[in-house]
């Protein structure tokens, strides 16, 4: 009987606690916590200046933004293909890059190699590599975005797919590559020409994806 009244007043007690606790203890913890949040600072760090007559100016560089000829379609065909070129440079453009960055590790790594069989080592070992990482993904492409890849291969490294081959994996495998490639209707021996119709308009949309616009 004891241990029931003693419970009973244990638990009044409590429940008086948090009653305490809820009318008086959190408004005051949760003005606290606004009040702290609107007194962080929002936004970012701008480099500025103090003009003539002591204002304070921010220094902000704005992203380059480019503005090109309005493109009117012949029709509905020519239209869908111009957005299936969008769609192709964005999906391969960074492969592109890719692959210009790891040909010129290559280029560094090879020329500090002693001889011919160090550097076979050194590219069968690397070739592995990305066969083991990229293939998946290059075996999901479209033959447009093959054949774009060839092309932007060439814009970046300013080598030919074909010329690549050769370099790092000798002219039979160029060849064998290059007789592929054309049994699908691709070339690696094709070049970018930024002056040319086709590549124009691929450019400009390099241009306008690198720069957030596209």
């Amino acid at each position: 009987m004891f241990n029931m009244l003693y419970l009973q007043k244990s638990l009044c007690k409590k429940n008086s606690y948090m009653k305490w606790i809820i009318k008086y203890i959190l408004p005051s913890l949760f003005f606290m916590t606004a009040y702290s949040m609107n007194d962080v600072e929002v936004g970012h760090k701008v480099p500025a200046y103090i003009d003539e007559v002591g204002d304070t100016i921010p220094h902000v560089m704005l992203q380059q933004v480019y503005v090109f000829p309005k493109l009117v379609f012949k029709n509905e065909k020519q239209e869908r293909f111009y957005w299936r070129t969008v769609r192709d440079v964005k999906k391969t453009l960074p492969y592109a890059k890719l692959i210009a960055k790891l040909v010129n590790e290559y280029d560094s790594t090879l020329a500090t190699l002693k001889n011919e069989k160090e550097r076979k080592e050194f590219m069968e070992k690397k070739e592995d590599e990305l066969v083991a990482t990229y293939k998946p993904i290059f075996k999901k492409m479209t033959l447009s975005q093959g054949k774009m890849m060839i092309r932007l291969v060439d814009r970046q490294c300013n080598r030919t797919s074909f010329s690549l081959v050769k370099q790092f994996r000798g002219g039979f495998r160029a060849f064998f590559w290059q007789g592929f490639a054309k049994m699908l209707g691709a070339d690696l021996k094709v070049t970018y020409d930024p002056e040319d119709e086709n590549d124009r308009i691929v450019e400009r949309i390099i241009i306008l994806v690198e720069a957030g616009q596209l």
